[in-house]
């Protein structure tokens, strides 16, 4: 007979041998996703609510630590201490490289791994935030109004381009995932028709033409999706056809899951479920809001309202069953990250790579070649001798150079410093503010002007900065309204300044610093130069002085279109594409999408197609006429010419070359099947058609640039 104390021993002895006996979950052998399904089946339906919050807390019984989803790295690890802070992805969209767009954001998630590293040594969760492995970028809306605050995030207003780069910020992110492992973890972002404006994006409704929606607003997400595999997507506040863009089915089942066979997490933008019921008045209250979201296909909350799914399952609005499937994926991904273990192949990355050399040097690299010669009528590059001075809001701001979304680099190189280390006794005014309304004391002009008599040469640094224009943003003075624009003009003040310069006689090269387009239609009569620098990122300073002097021919093209002036643009608040982008743009602009000079002349010879490793591909030779070796990008555009209704022209490949000076290379472009793909308006899809097609090339949008080629499929 077993004695009471015997038994309460062998009891205690069970449960302590089961404490450490390894649970399906835990073990390492099985499967991301069979590690998640188990590890499902032990949580309390409260349990499991709690964990589809973007702020996950600690199930401490089961040993799950708490994790914030919430990191930003839209060009370089954000809001989390010091990183290497690249140039803003519009600028990076001047690269038109690919390639070097994913090494910067492979070098990007390198730091990131080292940070999330450091991480888990601070016990505070609260400390997670902005430390996690799952990033909300690429924003890969198109950039289809100038005005719109959001649009220096992106990757410019044309949809190949858009998806080329980002496919590229994916593969660099994620990594290599043929051994199973996650690098970190990439989301297409807003989806889908969203580009402003940001006054109304908690509560406006986008209906657009079938065709705009599958030949403008989805082909980025749908490249991303299907060829880079990415393994999040964030959906828009906006509603779409009726819908919040989180609860249309078309969008989340039809097209992303059922259309291109998406498998990864879909995530709200944050508070987005919210606007359910607050912005759209779509929804009657929070538990119906999230209900809808989740049972639409939604997997992780940025908000506060999924412990209200415990109230929706009681009520019936949403199965448990549901609630198990979506929160099987987000563990799936914790487990294939390392975070659930603790542990990673890339937890080898040294932490030297944090604000590295290296790092700097790419930064330096992708500035040098995101910055876009406008015009030059000679003046640069700069001459030996020149008498030089420095002028305009933008010559000593660092912070401006971060655009948004930002992380804190160890050094900023301002435009103010680059020159001055080439001429340390430069004269240095800032003159006036980036807007008056900004000053409190009047800018007096001819006292500015008046500092540079002694001055043949002003390099004005002109523009605007991400206080002005960006996400949300409170700001309301002439031209701005809450991060917007309503009008695409310069400050009256700078134009007021610059006019006055060029009055006195000199000559002045405009640095224009902005993250969208500005109507530089006066300026072009009045300076003798202007270089688009964008917000070029914590190198930018050096990367300008290196242009301006000619220690580098620029090479960069534009990825908007530069407007002659307000009246150039439709209404904001309209989404169809008529009369917007070059690819539906009409009339004159100042400087065409694609447009960019350097310090080299290249000579086009007449396009011909041509069977190569029996691939049809477009073949030319492109010559160097200059003294300077230079890059050139080849621009492939393609147009249907019985199509009366579709775009003009649609970029549909390009190729970056480096040539040397005086020299002739052949150029050849393979033409994929993709090339000729074309809406059909019988069968409501993009197809490739039978028929006349025409490809323009050249080295800029402009019809003038491009020489034509007639191709019959």
């Amino acid at each position: 007979m077993i004695s009471i104390r015997s038994l309460a021993a062998s009891v205690a002895l069970t449960f302590t041998l089961s404490a450490f006996a390894q649970l399906p979950f835990q073990d390492k052998g099985l499967s991301p996703e069979q590690r998640a399904a188990d590890l499902v089946g032990r949580l309390t339906l409260e349990e499991k609510a709690a964990l589809l919050r973007y702020d996950s807390p600690a199930v401490e019984r089961l040993g799950i630590p708490a994790y914030n989803w919430w990191n930003e790295a839209l060009h370089g690890v954000a809001r989390n201490g010091n990183a290497t802070v690249y140039p803003m992805p519009v600028a990076m969209a001047s690269t038109f490289d690919p390639q070097l767009v994913e090494e910067v954001f492979t070098s990007v998630s390198d730091e990131a791994r080292v940070k999330y590293r450091l991480a888990r040594t601070v016990e505070n969760p609260e400390n997670y935030w902005y430390k996690g492995l799952t990033f909300w970028t690429p924003n890969i809306n198109i950039f289809r109004d100038p005005r719109w605050g959001r649009g220096m995030e992106t990757y410019g207003e044309d949809p190949y381009l858009t998806g080329l780069l980002g496919m590229a910020v994916v593969r660099g992110l994620q990594g290599d995932r043929d051994n199973g492992d996650l690098k970190a973890q990439a989301c297409a972002k807003h989806f889908a028709v969203h580009s402003g404006p940001e006054s109304t994006r908690h509560s406006f409704d986008v209906t657009v033409s079938e065709r705009d929606l599958r030949e403008t607003y989805l082909p980025a997400f749908r490249d991303l999706v299907v060829k880079a595999k990415v393994d999040e997507v964030m959906f828009a506040y906006n509603r779409f056809e009726g819908y919040p863009c989180g609860a249309s089915e078309r969008l989340l089942k039809d097209i992303l899951k059922d259309e291109w066979g998406f498998e990864g997490l879909i995530v709200s933008d944050c508070w987005a479920v919210s606007d359910f019921f607050n912005g759209h008045g779509w929804s009657a209250n929070p538990v119906e809001a999230i209900a809808a979201a989740i049972n639409a296909g939604m997997d992780l909350e940025c908000g506060a309202l999924t412990p209200l799914a415990v109230k929706a399952v009681k009520e019936g609005l949403l199965d448990e069953a549901t609630i198990d499937a979506r929160l099987t994926k987000l563990l799936a991904v914790r487990f294939a990250l390392g975070e659930m273990d603790f542990e990673s192949p890339w937890d080898t990355i040294p932490e030297e790579v944090l604000c590295s050399g290296s790092h700097s040097e790419q930064a330096l690299d992708i500035a040098r070649k995101s910055l876009v010669l406008l015009s030059n009528d000679g003046t640069l590059p700069l001459k030996e001798g020149s008498r030089i001075g420095l002028a305009g809001p933008n010559a000593a701001d660092s912070v401006m150079m971060w655009g948004n979304y930002n992380g804190f680099p160890l050094r900023t190189v301002t435009l103010l410093d680059a020159l001055k280390a080439r001429i340390p006794d430069i004269k240095y005014v800032k003159g006036c503010s980036h807007a008056a309304e900004l000053d409190s004391v009047a800018t007096d002009i001819d006292a500015v002007v008046k500092e540079f008599e002694d001055c043949d040469i002003v390099v004005f640094a002109s523009g605007i900065s991400p206080s002005l224009e960006g996400e949300e943003m409170p700001v309301k003075i002439p031209g701005f309204s809450g991060g917007d624009r309503t009008s695409i003009q310069l400050p009256a003040i700078q134009k007021q300044l610059i006019a006055a310069l060029a009055k006195a006689g000199k000559k002045v090269v405009l640095v224009n610093f902005s993250g969208s387009a500005v109507a530089l239609t006066e300026e072009a009569g009045l300076c003798s130069a202007i270089l688009q620098a964008w917000y070029p990122g914590q190198e930018g300073g050096t990367a300008i002085a290196d242009v301006l002097f000619g220690d580098f021919n620029p090479c960069g093209k534009l990825p908007v279109t530069f407007y002659a002036d307000d009246s150039q643009l439709p209404d904001f608040d309209n989404y169809d594409m008529a009369g917007r982008t070059y690819r539906y743009f009409t009339g004159t602009p100042l400087y065409p999408f694609g447009h960019g000079l350097g310090y080299s002349e290249f000579k086009y010879r007449r396009p011909k197609v041509r069977t190569v490793d029996g691939n049809r591909s477009l073949v030319l030779k492109l010559r160097n006429k200059g003294k300077m070796d230079g890059d050139e990008i080849v621009q492939v555009y393609v147009s249907r010419p019985d199509d009366k209704e579709g775009p003009v022209k649609t970029l549909k490949a390009f190729k970056r070359l480096s040539v040397k000076a005086g020299r002739t290379v052949k150029v050849v472009i393979p033409l994929e099947d993709e090339t000729f793909e074309w809406w059909n308006p019988e069968s409501g899809k993009m197809e490739v058609l039978g028929g006349e097609y025409i490809l323009h090339v050249g080295g800029s949008s402009e019809d003038s640039a491009l020489k034509t080629v007639k191709v019959k499929i």
